[in-house]
């Protein structure tokens, strides 16, 4: 192996940029060529590729979001941009991917790989936290922090006006980030796509804790789960209490990486090298009880199951 090449695809998250550093960098201490490829699959199929030395990535530690830039590419689902993006692979002599992103990327990462014989190497990073076999994902944790700092500012306003708080979070199929901000933020409830939404049991307990002297509450709603403005509207509808909606949105995305993102990205970037030198292939690169792992593609696009009932039921009982 000579040359390999690496891209971003999906959604951004914060500490794909430290992953990049250490894929160019361990590459190059390794003997290799590095290619970045910019946009994503877009980029492999329109030949949007530039040889990184080892100041191409300097200073980008601690940048959020990607150097190389990202895009849903939607294109590459058909066999003729597919075919595109071998010969892209073919024309520049590249002996092994990495694909940095989340269930996605893995999956097109998966099918190309195979169909092309192409050996691919993931790198788990994804806000959601979705792959499946894997304990965390680079950026879920600057995410949940970025979401915490504002849920805590909502609290101050929440409380001194004594009003309720609908907080939507990013999580349109997953709900991990809702309920990790959730619980850590002291949140009275939270809706997530998991679960069905129980309405009216969570204006029974808005209306019995009001009745108690309870002045404030905050809910946290996963996109999935549906949106801030509908549920503010109808639980002031049937609590008769001020309800104010507010929907974080693409901040979740942005900002400086966590200490935790970084080390992570800087982990599993050697660890995708390390992979394809040896000869390995078709595997997603993760943390998994403290330790490094590699996971097959086809596990980790698997739905991803943790133990969202007991993290509920925990912050249901601490109210």
């Amino acid at each position: 192996m000579k040359r390999i090449a690496v891209l971003t695809t999906g959604g951004d998250a914060p500490g794909m940029n430290p992953a990049i550093r250490a894929v160019v960098r361990y590459g190059i201490a390794n003997k290799l060529e590095v290619i970045g490829v910019f946009r994503g699959w877009s980029g492999l199929i329109n030949e949007e590729i530039k040889v990184l030395d080892h100041r191409s990535v300097s200073g980008i530690i601690s940048q959020g979001g990607t150097i190389l830039k990202t895009s849903r590419c939607v294109e590459f689902r058909s066999k003729e941009a597919q075919e595109r993006a071998y010969n892209t692979v073919k024309k520049f002599a590249v002996d092994g991917l990495v694909i940095i992103g989340g269930n996605g990327s893995f999956t097109a990462g998966h099918e190309f790989g195979k169909k092309y014989n192409v050996p691919c190497m993931g790198i788990a990073a994804s806000i959601d936290n979705d792959i499946n076999g894997l304990d965390y994902t680079i950026g879920s944790d600057t995410a949940i922090n970025t979401a915490l700092n504002a849920i805590d500012n909502i609290r101050d306003t929440a409380t001194s006006l004594e009003r309720i708080f609908v907080v939507e979070v990013m999580g349109r199929d997953c709900g991990f980030i809702a309920l990790a901000v959730a619980l850590a933020g002291g949140c009275e409830d939270v809706f997530i796509p998991e679960r069905p939404v129980d309405l009216e049991s969570a204006c029974h307990d808005i209306v019995h804790g009001n009745l108690i002297g309870k002045v404030s509450w905050i809910i946290v709603v996963a996109e999935g789960a549906g949106k801030a403005e509908d549920f503010a509207k109808k639980i002031n509808g049937i609590t008769g209490l001020e309800t104010r909606a507010v929907t974080l949105g693409h901040i979740q995305r942005g900002g400086r990486p966590t200490a935790f993102s970084r080390d992570l990205a800087l982990r599993l970037g050697k660890e995708a090298v390390d992979a394809l030198l040896e000869g390995d292939r078709d595997k997603a690169v993760g943390l998994s009880k403290g330790r490094v792992v590699r996971i097959g593609f086809e596990t980790a696009i698997k739905k991803k199951e943790f133990d969202l009932e007991g993290i509920y039921k925990l912050i249901k009982t601490l109210t």
